[in-house]
């Protein structure tokens, strides 16, 4: 399927009755799971892509080429449209910002978001009209090369839980030329409708950062249209690795292995490497 297929066939889902389930891979070998599971569309994840190299997420620790080649190897794993999780553009400039979207089409790429989180360790958001002219940059780069441009308003993951300005933010990304809006961490469905209520383009929310959670059905009924689990199944997976493993040391015994997928329904998702790509 070629990047224009795909992209049709992203912005058919953002267009179409109802709200999508978009979960997020970490890897290929999950983007592949999920694509079987039949989900219709991935996203990568920043938290993910920092956990499976040793890294922490939020605190610019990856760079914009491990994020990148990540992404290229997530794309590559199946025929689904893949969106990216490009955090805060990888840079304080408006250019910046550009240049990272048009660094995401080239690994193939049919969307991605630029956030308003200033980096680093210590946290906090950009000035809004800053803001804006990054999504703007942004968006000027993505025209007519088949990406949809997500602009996030990161207020609730930076201890400023102010609805008022949260929803001004997202405005003013659409009115820069995102289309579709994210405002991760709204704290109640209430907020969630109210943000649908007063933007024109489609929502993205994340489920699984932290209670309280709502069914996809709930979700759409509120305005929802894009619905993501960001880092919460990379969560799931280390935390059942890590009771496992705790589980051999305290007790001697491999119980954990009872239930399992079996290797060879694990491996026929899995496909061959091409030849020149194997060793010997």
């Amino acid at each position: 399927m070629t990047r224009a297929e795909k992209f049709s066939k992203f912005c058919q889902l953002h267009s179409r009755e109802g709200a999508f389930v978009m979960p997020n891979p970490w890897d290929a070998g999950t983007a592949r799971l999920f694509a079987d599971v039949g989900f219709e569309a991935l996203a990568t994840t920043s938290a993910g892509c920092a956990v499976s190299a040793g890294l922490r997420d939020g605190t610019a620790a990856v760079t914009r080429a491990r994020l990148l080649q990540n992404a290229r190897e997530i794309v590559a794993a199946t025929a689904l449209p893949v969106s990216a999780d490009l955090e805060d553009g990888f840079g304080l400039t408006p250019e910046t910002c550009a240049e990272t979207i048009e660094m995401a089409v080239e690994v193939g790429l049919v969307g991605g978001s630029i956030e308003d989180a200033t980096g680093g360790p210590e946290g906090g958001v950009h000035e809004i009209a800053l803001a804006a002219e990054r999504v703007r940059a942004a968006a000027e780069a993505a025209k007519g090369r088949h990406f949809l441009l997500t602009g996030r308003a990161e207020n609730y993951l930076w201890g400023r839980p102010d609805l008022k300005d949260t929803i001004a933010r997202l405005q003013a990304y659409e009115e820069a030329g995102a289309d579709v809006l994210y405002a991760p961490g709204l704290p109640d469905l209430e907020a969630i409708r109210t943000v649908c209520a007063e933007v024109g383009k489609p929502v993205n929310v994340v489920m699984g950062l932290r209670p309280p959670f709502y069914s996809v059905q709930d979700l759409a009924e509120a305005g929802v249209k894009r619905i993501s689990v960001g880092g919460s199944l990379v969560r799931l997976a280390y935390e059942t690795l890590q009771k496992a493993t705790a589980e051999i040391l305290r007790t001697g015994r491999f119980d954990y292995a009872e239930g399992l997928m079996p290797g060879a329904e694990l491996m026929g998702l899995m496909r061959d490497a091409p030849l020149e790509q194997r060793d010997g």
